[in-house]
């Protein structure tokens, strides 16, 4: 399991979600919480942004409930 770290804009590119929607997504619950590197950074764990992804689709493809 990869253990890199990712910034935001790569996070947007890769999910294909705007800035305000990953937010809104952390606050419910519903997107990996990011981790703090700075007082104004913060970086996601590759691997879970992944891990959301493939939920994503399977939850699509009605595999997961």
């Amino acid at each position: 399991m990869s253990m890199k770290l990712i910034r935001i804009k790569d996070v947007m590119e890769r999910t294909g979600l705007a800035r305000s929607t990953i937010y809104k997504y952390i606050s419910l619950g519903q997107f990996p919480q990011p981790i703090k590197l700075g007082t104004r950074a913060v970086a996601w764990v590759e691997s879970e942004i992944e891990a959301w992804i493939n939920d994503s689709i399977k939850r699509r493809d009605g595999k997961v409930a």
